[in-house]
């Protein structure tokens, strides 16, 4: 799907590929964080992402005029997780709405692992 602007000019539609890269290159800049981790880590081996494949470890859900984003991610052994995770809500929030003027309105942190 896409998400999409209407303004008096017309319609703007944005990609969620764009709206990912978006969070994962916030997401990363952020203490405390190892990597983005692979969405699919079902049979509970996680892999770390390489810096072209954030987009993989983010997942966007447009729904209306509304943003909800889901993160993956790999925390550094001996940060508080729970500080690092609101240090990445914050940022990821305010890069998206900033860079693309809609509303988000849920940043989802999934700890998928921690590395030393």
């Amino acid at each position: 799907m896409t998400a999409k602007l209407t303004n008096k000019f017309g319609n703007i539609l944005i990609s969620d590929e764009v709206l990912a890269i978006i969070s994962g290159i916030a997401t990363m800049e952020c203490y405390g964080l190892v990597g983005m981790a692979s969405r699919n880590s079902a049979d509970g081996i996680v892999e770390l992402l390489k810096r072209e494949h954030l987009s993989k470890g983010v997942k966007v859900y447009t729904e209306e005029d509304r943003l909800i984003i889901d993160l993956y991610i790999v925390v550094e052994f001996g940060t508080k997780i729970s500080e690092v995770a609101k240090n990445i809500i914050e940022k990821v929030k305010y890069s998206v709405e900033t860079m693309t003027g809609m509303k988000v309105d849920k940043v989802n942190v999934n700890v998928q692992g921690v590395r030393v």
